[in-house]
């Protein structure tokens, strides 16, 4: 009975802090949102109902791409690629940082009713967090001044700070709360890398040479991807939002 009382207490206490992480992602992306508006005389509201429609279909085409992963040959197989953030970022080029985040939230709970949580919901808190460090800060440099330059600089910054704030999250956070989630040593975890890189020694290795270059990879596959998409459908995005 004890055991099971600390395991519902765990599984609380992780849902409260994906939820914490969910509105704090929301607040940031809101305030700076609103700030450049207030700064450009911008009378356009945040949210509308358009804005909301096209939000929740991008959000489902990001629930799918979710679901179709790719493996990487220098990671475990529970670490795959998937362009899940091309929808959301392109939804934050035409709409702010805020649609972005909305579409990462909505994508997480979406993809849960299509395809059920294997990793204890700690996979989808690791994409939705490291998406979102991609997404808002690449967002935000675009939404101060919107051109093709601005935003490949913002796609460049996003996807500098999802490799290392993404490294860093896993090493610190995301490993330790699987282990602890499936009662599985960390040792053990950080032995499927070193199946497949002996040099991985330890967690520091373990994240430097396989999740920094997963994130690196993804990011820079999403970027380009956004870069040849974005600028022949942005007319479109735009004609909806009226």
């Amino acid at each position: 009975m004890n055991q099971l009382m600390q395991s519902v207490m765990d599984n609380l206490i992780f849902v409260l802090e994906f939820l914490a992480l969910v509105a704090v992602m929301f607040l940031i992306a809101y305030a700076v949102e609103r700030a450049v508006k207030k700064k450009n005389k911008d009378n356009e509201k945040i949210l509308t109902t358009r804005k909301i429609v096209i939000i929740g279909v991008f959000s489902a085409m990001s629930a799918v791409l979710m679901i179709l992963e790719f493996p990487v040959p220098f990671a475990p197989s529970f670490y795959a690629i998937d362009f899940s953030e091309l929808p959301a970022l392109i939804g934050a080029f035409a709409y702010g940082p805020v649609a972005g985040v909305m579409i990462e939230s909505c994508k997480i709970v979406i993809k849960i009713f299509l395809k059920p949580t294997s990793t204890a919901f700690v996979g989808e808190l690791a994409n939705f967090v490291t998406s979102c460090m991609l997404v808002l800060p690449a967002s935000i440099v675009y939404l101060f001044r919107k051109s093709r330059k601005n935003a490949m600089i913002g796609a460049a910054i996003g996807t500098a700070v999802m490799t290392v704030f993404g490294t860093c999250f896993n090493a610190v956070y995301l490993l330790p709360k699987f282990a602890q989630m499936f009662g599985m040593p960390l040792d053990a975890i950080i032995g499927m890398g070193t199946a497949i890189n002996p040099a991985i020694q330890g967690i520091t290795g373990f994240v430097v040479m396989c999740v920094a270059p997963l994130n690196l990879l993804k990011g820079s596959l999403v970027s380009v991807l956004t870069m040849l998409v974005y600028k022949k459908i942005s007319p479109v995005l735009k004609a909806a939002q009226k």
